[in-house]
């Protein structure tokens, strides 16, 4: 998994569109409906800290992993303008370490697809299992490979904004279930000579099924609860885009 670099200063500007708030009041629902009213929660690949944020908002310890500097850099930005009490770890998924267990852990906008080798998602899920508290609750969403295959596919998506711009080649093979995009950025630099600097990053994520998901987080010793159509009590469907999960901690 490539770390977000130059597309860490105006990542939020391109994510206005995903609606933080709402998905933090589904999984504040979510959490209480499993008794985590506060306490300490983890959030796995946080980003810029736009949910960490939210869910410091709503009472909870927060914890934010991330292995990307330049993310990291902007929510600490973040935390010392909210006030908020939040923790922040340069580390990866695949290898987090934290100084003891806690409540709940979740992860928004399909980070686990980033993990791309399914021992080393399992692995994830065996580390989320060793640090939740007896019957702790982890809720993540992944995107599906209809989302893959029907909606991203083989094309060009771009989008121009004064800030900045982006070109998005996307590719995804059907074989390996991989999704390659290569994001070409111009940032604007000097607003009064209007001057972009262009930059070019690569990024892979893995079609995971729902199936595969529930094996790898059964074997890593978590319990199964719950999958539903993305931010909903619905049941997936074929042409769901992003499924969310629910697992909980079932003894080490």
């Amino acid at each position: 998994m490539e770390a977000y670099t130059s597309f860490a200063e105006v990542y939020d500007t391109f994510m206005d569109n995903v609606p933080y708030e709402e998905w933090a009041d589904y999984l504040e629902d979510r959490l209480k409906e499993y008794g985590i009213r506060d306490g300490l929660v983890l959030e796995l690949g946080c980003g810029t800290g736009s949910m960490t944020e939210l869910l410091a908002e709503k009472g909870y310890d927060m914890i934010g992993v991330d292995n990307s500097e330049d993310m990291l850099e902007i929510a600490m930005e973040k935390r010392i303008e909210s006030g908020h009490d939040i923790l922040y770890l340069l580390q990866n998924m695949q290898e987090f370490e934290l100084y003891g267990t806690v409540r709940a852990i979740v992860s928004v906008c399909d980070c686990v697809n980033y993990v791309t080798d399914k021992n080393e998602l399992q692995e994830v899920f065996c580390l989320v299992n060793n640090y939740l508290d007896p019957q702790g609750i982890l809720i993540f969403d992944f995107n599906t490979e209809y989302k893959y295959r029907e909606i991203l596919g083989n094309q060009v998506i771009a989008e121009d904004r004064d800030e900045c711009s982006f070109i998005w080649e996307n590719y995804y093979n059907h074989t390996s279930m991989i999704n390659e995009y290569e994001l070409t950025l111009f940032v604007r630099e000097d607003e009064e000579e209007a001057l972009y600097r262009k930059y070019q990053e690569s990024h892979f994520q893995k079609a995971y099924t729902l199936r595969e998901i529930r094996g790898l987080i059964e074997k890593a010793g978590l319990k199964f609860v719950a999958a539903y159509d993305a931010y909903t009590k619905k049941a997936p469907m074929h042409t769901s885009e992003r499924i969310t999960v629910i697992a909980r901690e079932h003894g080490k």
